[in-house]
């Protein structure tokens, strides 16, 4: 039915509750039917695979159409209102409507001409294909042949939009992409069996008939070349030729057409606050403020003797501090892991029943990618949930922030956040996917703290780890909105986060480059866990003696990831409930 249909029956004959309910939720399913069809690598990634063999088209024609669908499907969202639903179909109705509103607007914005970033994009999403895709049977073999043969098409058209940015001057900045052209080369190989690509033939399934497999294995070879090294080549091309040397020079995303406009949109988007960029820069301010009173006092009792400057070159220095091997440092990482896995009981009433594994972050992305990251499993597939830690450029990799780093992107962190949210069975589809990264990234940065109350960074230098990767999102705060709002330079954005941290030089400018090519994405995690830890300190202090952080934890993560005014509802009406019993 369409917006106008729907409007005027609601106006002729006032649907009951029951009716409005069904009438949203078809919404809904159309919407995710119709975002599943469009995006084959993510219907795959959800456990849809009636579009395997398949990648998105990303023709201006498809981009403008899809828009319109999401137009539309908000107004029929907001036809519907909210009188008579229940209070989880007021909260999905109302994440359904900003979702599909935010898409709209980073559409109209023209955010499609950069599909990539400073460490990452859709050709870094494209190499993770091997652990995204089922290879059970020879159609699955199939399939993934006929994605690595379309690669080029992909390629192309998404070349062509970011010729289209080159044109209006909306790009990239040209010094946040310096090394990025690594993530490209890695795959242009001559020899088939030297690509990440090829992992799925050394070694077939038994469905796989012994007939079958040289004909698949010969034909992944010509798809490799033909296909996955062909489309790369020629984005690495394109990136030294053209989008190198055309990209902009200045870095803040005010530079942009219609940029502060932008950015003040990615502000409200990626905070899910209505809050202005120089209200976060403040809020930065004074957390640096705060948690550097808590680094001197942390130093204090690591018996150091010298200021805070000798103590960070000493941090950044001493062997001690460092593995020797890459193996050293996943040892310590699985280890904290696995240590924190028994903790979780005292945490959690409710525990996800998704494993997860630790591994080295990929070397075609290692050089210009962060300390870690959690990639989630795929629904339904044979893979489990990952924790990457960098193991490139050991020296640049401190053991004293390692427990912290551990606890963000594994458990309490991510990890169980994200497996919980994908086991849901009650909300709609769509929910189970919500990326919302205030909530997300909020909570992986409270999970951090909560190794305070688990036996964890009781050494004075794994303490100033945890505080120092605090403070370096609070320095986010200062440093996204001084880039993007303030006229900041890249090199000013370094040394504050240098002289206020004690991360490496190597990941301060890797940082300052993220922030450089991603605007807004650094501000989830500090607002995020803000407005978590508030909330927390209201649940104490009105349940008093009745506070049970194991109840409130599960209240926080038992709809997935919400915006963060929904989630203050959320856990009012947890407190109420409590109350009342």
């Amino acid at each position: 039915m369409s917006t106008i249909g729907l409007t005027l029956l609601l106006a002729a004959s006032p649907l009951s509750s029951a009716d409005r309910a069904s009438a949203l939720h078809a919404v809904f399913d159309e919407a995710w039917e119709f975002r599943l069809r469009e995006d084959p690598l993510f219907a795959t990634f959800a456990g849809d695979h009636r579009w395997d063999a398949l990648l998105p088209s990303m023709a201006p024609s498809d981009l403008e159409r899809r828009a319109a669908f999401q137009r539309d499907a908000v107004a029929r969202a907001r036809a519907i209102g909210e009188e008579g639903l229940s209070e989880a179909d007021r909260v999905s109705r109302a994440m359904f409507v900003r979702q599909l509103s935010d898409a709209v607007a980073e559409y109209d914005f023209g955010q499609y001409r950069i599909p990539l970033n400073a460490d990452s994009g859709f050709h870094t999403d494209f190499a993770e294909l091997p652990n995204q895709m089922p290879f059970a049977t020879p159609r699955d073999y199939e399939s993934y042949i006929a994605r690595l043969s379309a690669f080029p098409r992909y390629v192309g058209q998404e070349i062509s939009l970011m010729r289209e940015g080159l044109r209006a001057g909306f790009t990239v900045p040209r010094v946040a992409l310096q090394g990025a052209e690594t993530t490209m080369e890695s795959h242009v190989v001559s020899d088939p069996e030297k690509s990440v690509f090829y992992a799925p033939f050394r070694s077939f399934p038994p469905a796989v008939p012994e007939s079958e497999r040289a004909r698949l294995d010969a034909a992944g070879r010509r798809a490799i070349l033909d296909g996955a090294v062909r489309g790369y080549a020629d984005l690495l091309a394109f990136l030294k030729t053209e989008y190198l040397p055309g990209a902009r020079e200045t870095i803040g995303a005010s530079a942009l057409p219609r940029g502060r406009e932008y950015y003040d949109f990615l502000v409200r988007s990626f905070t899910t606050l209505d809050v202005t960029p120089e209200q976060v820069h403040e809020t930065g301010l004074r957390e640096v403020a705060r948690i550097r009173a808590e680094m001197d006092e942390a130093m204090r009792r690591s018996g150091f003797r010298g200021d805070f400057a000798a103590f960070l070159e000493f941090l950044r220095t001493d062997p001690r501090f460092y593995a020797k091997t890459p193996e050293e440092l996943l040892e310590r990482a699985s280890r904290i892991a696995k240590r924190m896995d028994g903790k979780l009981p005292s945490l959690f009433g409710r525990l996800p029943r998704q494993p997860y594994g630790v591994e080295p972050v990929p070397a075609h992305l290692a050089p210009k990618y962060t300390g870690g990251r959690y990639v989630e499993a795929p629904i339904g597939g044979t893979r489990a949930g990952t924790y990457w830690v960098n193991t490139y450029a050991l020296p640049m990799r401190p053991f004293y922030t390692l427990e912290a780093l551990t606890l963000h992107e594994a458990v309490p962190g991510h990890h169980l956040q994200i497996a919980l949210q994908q086991e849901l069975t009650d909300v709609p589809a769509f929910r189970r996917f919500a990326s919302v990264g205030a909530f997300v990234e909020g909570w992986a940065l409270y999970a951090e703290r909560l190794g305070l109350e688990s036996g964890f960074y009781e050494d004075p230098y794994s303490d100033f780890g945890r505080l120092t990767y605090e403070m370096w999102r609070a320095c986010r705060l200062v440093v996204d909105t001084g880039i993007h709002a303030k006229g900041w330079t890249r090199q000013q954005a370094i040394d504050y986060l240098a002289a206020n941290t004690a991360l490496s030089l190597h990941e301060v400018t890797t940082e300052t480059d993220r922030y450089i090519s991603w605007p807004g994405q650094a501000l989830c995690y500090k607002m995020g866990e803000l407005r978590i830890r508030e909330l927390r300190r209201r649940a104490e202090a009105e349940l008093g003696e009745r506070f049970d952080r194991r109840q409130f934890h599960d209240a926080v993560l038992s709809q997935g990831a919400v915006p963060l005014p929904v989630l203050e509802e959320q856990v009012g009406s947890w407190i109420e409930r409590t109350r009342a019993r």
